[in-house]
């Protein structure tokens, strides 16, 4: 969880500066924080955050396709695709751990 938090850190001050550096693009969508770092919040909350997530990869991708290998050589913008690329790893095992607990639970 720690992991991913840190990335969802870096994912929004990187926004921040995609988003100065590309005054003419549109910005890319933001994550929520978790309220806390609990297994109620994870429970609660972490649908949202994995929508949110689909929707930052999803203007990813979609950054990738329309704007050319010029933008994409960016740093602002590796970086951008970096973070909503680790985050989405991360996801998916924070996604498999709930999984797994929710079925132990049963």
């Amino acid at each position: 969880m720690a992991s991913f938090i840190g990335a969802r850190n870096q994912y929004a001050l990187v926004r921040l500066e995609f988003a100065m550096k590309n005054a003419g693009v549109p910005a890319p969508p933001p994550i929520a924080r978790l309220g806390e770092p609990s297994e109620r919040a994870l429970s609660e909350e972490w649908p949202a955050i994995e929508e949110q997530l689909e929707k930052a990869l999803a203007y990813a991708k979609r950054l990738e396709r329309e704007r050319g290998k010029k933008f994409v050589d960016d740093p602002a913008t590796q970086w951008l695709l970096r973070s909503v690329r680790e985050m989405d790893q991360l996801n998916r095992a924070i996604r498999w751990v709930l999984t797994v607990t929710q079925s132990e639970d049963v």
